[in-house]
């Protein structure tokens, strides 16, 4: 369970890298925002679930 904990952490922070780099590059163009909200938008949906799932695991850990 803890190897489980510490992957989900880590693909929270990956996740969050990833995010902090491309969403400011994909409002950098002028046709950026309208061409990738779709992955904007799956990324983010990514975060949040990853977010729980990180919560609902730590409650199990600990």
């Amino acid at each position: 369970m803890t190897l489980a904990f510490q992957l989900a952490v880590f693909a929270l922070i990956f996740t969050s890298l990833i995010l902090l780099i491309s969403i400011p590059i994909v409002f950098a163009f002028p046709d950026g925002w309208s061409s990738n909200k779709n992955d904007v938008f799956s990324g983010t949906s990514l975060w949040i679930g990853l977010v729980f799932l990180v919560g609902i695991l730590n409650s199990l850990i600990s």
